[in-house]
Formats: structure tokens, C-alpha cells, sequence
């Protein structure tokens, strides 16, 4: 551990010293307030040992100050002149401990040994927690295809931090089970998650459920209501379908994500929040801003870390996965099969609707199953003909030898015919020798001028 120890008697000192140096510890010494000061600003000690008299502001100015820079970090406050007012309001500032001079060295040695054990099981708890917040956010992901291995490496990555967060994908790829793995991966996770809709609302009931209002604001505003930014204080503010914020609403939301700071409608009172924002658009938002639909300032406060979530389609190998996971979420205890030609249909299939089209093709073909345990195709996608190629195979598939040969006939047929039949230009408009060509007119049987010898004879 890095130790601090505040203290003027050069006795203490020395012999303190050597046994915390003994024990293994790192022992920084500050002979006055204004040198222990200074230490906690620029060492940040892992314990601090502080005299209570001593030259300067003395050893409740340290205590303090420790407390304000580090409310987890051990203080022990050495006195030789110890009250009962005094221990109390030492430990009430936050101290750890109270040692009353002279002391047994070891003693002191011993209190800061079970300081450390403790420190450290707090940061290996931590550690674990962290570790279990990770995993528990991943929880309602289904996918083992690249594309989403990087979603959640993504996660993984950006998560501890408190950057804004910006998720772009097509309707039903999951934006708010990203959104909410963010917050659950967090050091936020037991704050509130906040979600709005802005494509739900109008722009003047938009504001107020953004900011809040007094009462009396508005014709309806009967009492004053907190806003989504306040319930979101401390946690994470998830602002789905940003990209049909009205502009008068985004000009408002770019100051609260440069200050973290607004007003309730009808209020002169600035109100300051501590919250993650995290958004999301089913529409490339560059483009809206190019179109002039989206402020090119707050596209760029909001796109500090992107996250793109692929389409369904572009997940290779992801549907018999999510199918499996549905059959068993929604089969109420049901053992529901589906054969290897539906399942090999499903892959086809370009689910327009993405995950949650998928997901609604799986509660409809229960529903309809009846008695059967096997799922049939009909029920699990449409049997709209512009999705009857997707869904089914053609009756003659030929090699394709075959089809190759017949396009390198038809090619060289066209070459002879702009040539005039004529061999030697064919084959240099071709791009092969008069040799190879007569070869191949030769395996494919095309005709060509009689009178024209064949090369080498």
C-alpha cells in the first residue's frame, strides 16, 4: 500500500517508518498540513496516517480533504493529546480510526494490514460485481455471427464508460436490448433506465416529457411533473428514434448534453442531472443531416461512440439460433420441432421485419400448431409471391459445367461473328493464341470458315 503519513516528530517518523517499510508498504512523508496537502493531490496514497497537531491547519484539514478527494480511502488520526469530543468528531468526518500517542508500532502496523485486507476485497467485490453486470446485460442476446460478436465487443468496450452512445439499425434489430445492456454493463446499472420514444409523441408533449413542468404552464399542467431527464438522474437516458426529433427539440436537447443542465417549462430554475444519454435511429442520421432534417451539432454530440447493428439478414447462421431461443421462451413448456427444409427456408427468408418479425413468426406458428409439434412453414412466413423465391427451391438446378460451357460458346459466337468469321482477329479480340481458339470451336462445336485451315497444318 501507499501510505501518507502527516506527521512533525521526527521520532515517529523514523521508527513508523521503518516498520510500514518493513511490512512491505510504499511511506510518503509530509511534515506539516500544507506537504500532506499537497501529497493527496499529487500521490493519491491508499492509506493516510495522519498527527492532529501539527504545523498548519493540522490533521482535521487532512482528514477532510481525504474525505473529499477519496470517501473510500482509509484515514487513521494519531493524537497524543486525545479527548472523547475529539474521537467523535474525527470519526464523524471519516475517519477509519483514532490512535492515542505513544502507540506500539506494531500495533499500527497491524491496523493498517487489516485496512489493506479490506481495501482489498471492496475492489475484488467490485471487480466481481462489475464482472456479473457484464454478464447478466448480455442475457437476452441470441447471435454467434461475426457481425455480432463485434455488437458485443462493442458493448463490452464502451459500456464501463459514460460516453454517449449512438445505435444505428434498421427497425426490429434490437436498439433498446443494446441500450439496455449499456446501462446493466455500467457503473450505473442501479440507477434508473429511462426510455422515450420521440416518434410516439408530438413536439409540444415531447418537451414536456423530456424537461418536465411546473404547474400551471401549460392549459393542462394541473401540477408540476418531473421530466425524463430528471427521472433519469444518476442512470441512463435511452432516446429511441432520435432521427424524428422535431429540430425546436433539439436545439433544447444540445444544451442538456453540453451542461447536463435545464429548466422545467414554465421555470426560471436550472436544474443539473448526472445521466448517460445513449440514442438511437433506424435512419443513417448523416443523411437527414445533408437533407437538413437533423443538426449537424448535435449529430456530432451524440455520435461519440456509433454502434451499428446488422440486419438479420446479414447474420450468417444467427436464425436457427434465435429460432431455438423463441421456440423455448414462447413454447410454455412445449417441445416444438421444425424440419430441416423449413429451417433451411427460414435462412432464405430476408425478414424484412428483422429479429422481431422473426419473433412474431415464431408466436404465430405456435398459436396455430394446434396438436402438431412440428411448426409448419406456412404459418412461420408469408406466402406473398415476392417471397416465393426466397422460400423455395427450384425444381432443376443444372451443373454448372454445363451453364459455363454454353456461355463460352455464345461468347466466342459473338467474338467470330463481329470478326467476320475471320479466325486470327477472333482470337486477338478474344485475348488467346489462333490455336486455342480453333480448339475450343472445336470442343464446342462451332462452325467456322472451311476454307480457313486450322494452325499447324
Amino acid at each position: 500500500m501507499r501510505i501518507l503519513l502527516a506527521e512533525d516528530e521526527v521520532t515517529i517518523v523514523v521508527t513508523l517508518r521503518d516498520a510500514l517499510e518493513e511490512a512491505g508498504h510504499e511511506v510518503l512523508h509530509a511534515p506539516d498540513t500544507q506537504h500532506a496537502l499537497a501529497e493527496l493531490e499529487r500521490s493519491a496514497p491508499d492509506i493516510v496516517l495522519t498527527d492532529i497537531r501539527m504545523p498548519g491547519e493540522g490533521g482535521m484539514a487532512v482528514l477532510r480533504r481525504s474525505v473529499e478527494l477519496d470517501p473510500a480511502r482509509p484515514v487513521i488520526v494519531m493524537t497524543g493529546f486525545a479527548t472523547i469530543d475529539q474521537a467523535v468528531e474525527a470519526m464523524r468526518a471519516g475517519a477509519a480510526n483514532y490512535v492515542q500517542k505513544p502507540f506500539r508500532n506494531e500495533a499500527l502496523v497491524n491496523m493498517v494490514a487489516t485496512l489493506s485486507r479490506v481495501r482489498r476485497l471492496e475492489e475484488e467485490n467490485a471487480a466481481l460485481k462489475a464482472e456479473l453486470r457484464s454478464r447478466e446485460a448480455f442475457t437476452g442476446f441470441v447471435g454467434a455471427s461475426d457481425a455480432m460478436r463485434d455488437v458485443f465487443d462493442r458493448i463490452r468496450m464502451v459500456a464501463p464508460t459514460d460516453a454517449t452512445v449512438l445505435i444505428e439499425g434498421e427497425s426490429g434489430t434490437g436498439k433498446e436490448c443494446v441500450a439496455r445492456a449499456l446501462h446493466q454493463a455500467s457503473t450505473r446499472a442501479e440507477g434508473p433506465f429511462v426510455a422515450l420514444s420521440c416518434a410516439a409523441l408530438p413536439e409540444t408533449l415531447l418537451e414536456a416529457e423530456l424537461f418536465g413542468h411546473e404547474r400551471g404552464a401549460f392549459t393542462d399542467a394541473r401540477r408540476e411533473k418531473r421530466g425524463r431527464f430528471e427521472l433519469a438522474d444518476g442512470g441512463t437516458f435511452f432516446l429511441d428514434d432520435i432521427d424524428d426529433m422535431p429540430l425546436a427539440v433539439q436545439v433544447k436537447l444540445l444544451r442538456v448534453l453540453q451542461e447536463r443542465s435545464f429548466e422545467r417549462l414554465g421555470s426560471e430554475v436550472t436544474r443539473k442531472v448526472n445521466i448517460r444519454i445513449v440514442a438511437a435511429t433506424k435512419i443513417a442520421l448523416r443523411e437527414l443531416v445533408r437533407a437538413q432534417k437533423f443538426r449537424e451539432d448535435l449529430y456530432y454530440r451524440i455520435n461519440v461512440v456509433p454502434i451499428s447493428l446488422p440486419p438479420l439478414r446479414e447474420r450468417g447462421g444467427d436464425v436457427p439460433l434465435l429460432v431455438q431461443h423463441m421456440l423455448e421462451r414462447h413454447g410454455e413448456g412445449k417441445r416444438f420441432e421444425i424440419s430441416k427444409p423449413t429451417m433451411a427456408a427460414l435462412e432464405r427468408y430476408p425478414w424484412p421485419g428483422n429479429v422481431r418479425e422473426l419473433e412474431n413468426a415464431v408466436q404465430r406458428a405456435i398459436a396455430l400448431a394446434g396438436g402438431a409439434k412440428e411448426l409448419a412453414l406456412g404459418d412461420l412466413v408469408p406466402l406473398d409471391p415476392r417471397w416465393r423465391g426466397a422460400t423455395e427451391v427450384a425444381g432443376e438446378v443444372r451443373p454448372l459445367r454445363e451453364v459455363l460451357k454454353e456461355l463460352e460458346a455464345e461468347h466466342i459466337r459473338r467474338a467470330l461473328e463481329k470478326c467476320a468469321g475471320h479466325r486470327s482477329q477472333t482470337a486477338e479480340l478474344l485475348g488467346i493464341s489462333r490455336k486455342v481458339l480453333w480448339e475450343k470451336m472445336r470442343d464446342l462445336g462451332i462452325e467456322g470458315d472451311k476454307s480457313e485451315a486450322p494452325p499447324g497444318a
